[in-house]
């Protein structure tokens, strides 16, 4: 059995936030696993207990240690790390 994608992306069903992160990943294959969290913000536990916030998109990035909340800081980070020339 292969081993867990080492970058997670924690969302939510028809998010747009988290559709513009999902672009970014697939933009530059880069391998992950989705984890769909409750749609209620009260009980995001799951996403708390990784980011500190209840927010989405969250992702948990295992090749650098990373983990971070708001599309727009993910895409940017995504971009430096992983899309080469900036």
């Amino acid at each position: 059995m292969s081993e867990a994608p080492p970058i997670t992306l924690y969302r939510l069903q028809a998010c747009p936030f988290c559709e513009r992160v999902v672009r970014v990943l697939d933009e530059y294959d880069l391998d992950y696993r989705s984890r769909f969290v409750e749609p209620l913000h009260s009980r995001r536990n799951a996403v708390k207990r990784v980011s500190g916030k209840r927010t989405v998109p969250a992702i948990a990035d295992e090749n650098t240690g990373v983990t971070m909340t708001e599309s727009a800081n993910i895409v940017e980070y995504l971009h430096a790390t992983y899309g080469g020339e900036a």
